[in-house]
């Protein structure tokens, strides 16, 4: 079974119990302390995804990092995939239950680049265009690069909303090289 196939049945799991259990927003608060450990310790990383250390080491190791920050409920779930060798996907598995909790909620990522800084005023402005546009809620990622002259791009999902400047001058080039020929 493929690495993102098995990371989207933990994910998914854990998701449909937590919801049904009633304790989705302490699971999610939980996946970030462990997300943001993950992300702060490469060795860790590294120690989950080694066939050389056993499931019974990986559950002690993740009992001892995370004793006093997480609670009952997600120390079964990170005993079970150490269990079932999975533990090395945690980050993986963590990344998915982020994306199905997303696609449940109706919120959509998007990468907003543009030329300068925008304010507080035009992000708000554009998301609400955005979300009244998709249907969805948008979470924007901000980032300013200043090749694009001016102008705004924006990427959601596979979908990408260029109106840059050095888009629109590429497209004027195209143009012209082809009504040339």
């Amino acid at each position: 079974m493929s690495s993102l196939i098995a990371s989207r049945r933990y994910a998914s799991a854990l998701l449909s119990s937590s919801e049904e259990g009633g304790f989705l927003d302490t699971i999610v608060e939980e996946l970030k302390v462990i997300k943001e450990v993950l992300g702060n310790s490469r060795d860790l990383v590294q120690a989950l995804r080694s066939p050389l250390i056993q499931g019974d080491k990986k559950i002690h190791i993740l009992e001892e990092i995370f004793r006093d920050s997480v609670g009952a409920k997600m120390h079964v779930f990170l005993r079970l995939i150490a269990k079932k060798k999975r533990a090395g996907l945690l980050p993986e598995i963590i990344d998915e239950f982020q994306v199905l909790l997303d696609e449940k909620r109706g919120v959509l990522n998007a990468d907003v680049t543009s030329a300068v800084a925008l304010s507080e005023e035009q992000v708000t402005e554009l998301v609400n265009k955005l979300a009244a546009s998709t249907g969805k809620t948008i979470r924007p990622k901000m980032i300013v690069n200043e090749n694009l002259i001016g102008g705004v791009s924006v990427k959601i999902g596979d979908t990408i909303l260029d109106g840059s400047v050095s888009h629109q001058l590429q497209m004027l080039k195209h143009s012209l090289m082809t009504d040339a020929v």
